[in-house]
């Protein structure tokens, strides 16, 4: 008989699915904001020039915003396939990140160092969400 016992690491589990929808929710913004408005301040370095194909990386950015949000509306739900496929999609946001270092420093530093921490929430305490749905579900 396994232990149902809900802990208050669950608390994790639920940081990491609300962190999750709200990058997805940023990065679907941020999307829109470049494919509609590519020549704008914020893609274009001091010397006036833009770092890449802005357009392009716009529609990459609302792609992976959409599936951020379908990630994180699944990981709270509870659902063990969407913890694996959380980490894939966050660490592939993650590596996106890392690729948009040269246009936006600081906010590139800052997600990725929140896809890293939602990353180990998942990995160490996800399983706690899928207690808390039996637990709901009783």
């Amino acid at each position: 008989m396994s232990d149902e016992r809900q802990t208050g690491w669950v608390g994790w589990g639920w940081f990491a699915a609300i962190m999750i929808l709200l990058s997805g929710a940023l990065e679907v913004l941020f999307g829109i904001l470049a494919i509609l408005l590519p020549a704008s301040q914020y893609f274009t370095t001091r010397e006036g020039t833009t770092v890449f194909y802005v357009s392009l990386w716009g529609w990459w950015h609302l792609l992976i915003g959409i599936v951020l949000i379908a990630a994180g509306i699944a990981l709270a739900n509870g659902r063990v396939w969407a913890r694996v496929f959380a980490v894939a999609v966050v660490a592939i946001n993650a590596v996106s990140q890392l690729l948009s270092l040269p246009a936006q420093p600081w906010w590139s530093i800052v997600v990725f160092t929140l896809d890293v921490i939602v990353i180990y929430a998942i990995t160490v305490h996800g399983h706690e969400l899928r207690r808390y749905d039996r637990a709901q579900q009783r």
